[in-house]
């Protein structure tokens, strides 16, 4: 397979709301060991048909305030992993799907978002460079 596949290669990380997202951090951070960077807690692995390349699947919490889920109104998001977002989306569209909002491009990845039948908002990201520092210092 291609750089241009336009596949999901797996999850990526799941988001949930919080009422109290400071004590489900500690909560997570104490009882089950998670790494925290201050945005959520990264957890290494290896791309399948690409063993040497190092991946990672985060997990999230967010404020129940969080206008980040929308226009979605569950408490929670899913995010996937993707090879060829740009591919994706124009299949994704040709079957219409629409992206929500506008695709997104930072120094960890490119994400674009859509809405599945039940109203959850699904997060398409390709990541860009390599994980991040994993031992708690962000």
């Amino acid at each position: 397979m291609s750089e241009e596949d336009g596949v999901i290669t797996g999850l990526g990380g799941i988001f949930v709301k919080s009422e109290n997202s400071d004590e489900l951090v500690k909560w997570y951070r104490e009882k089950l060991g998670f790494p925290f960077d201050g945005y959520g807690s990264s957890f290494l692995m290896r791309e399948q048909d690409d063993p040497e390349k190092v991946g990672y699947t985060v997990w999230g919490p967010f404020k129940k305030e969080t206008d980040y889920f929308k226009p979605s109104k569950k408490d929670f998001m899913i995010n996937l992993r993707v090879r060829g977002l740009e591919v994706l989306l124009k299949r994704l569209k040709a079957q219409g799907i629409e992206q929500v909002g506008d695709m997104e491009e930072h120094d960890y990845g490119r994400f674009a978002w859509i809405i599945d039948p039940d109203g959850t908002k699904i997060e398409l990201w390709e990541q860009i460079g390599e994980p991040p520092n994993l031992n708690g210092e962000g």
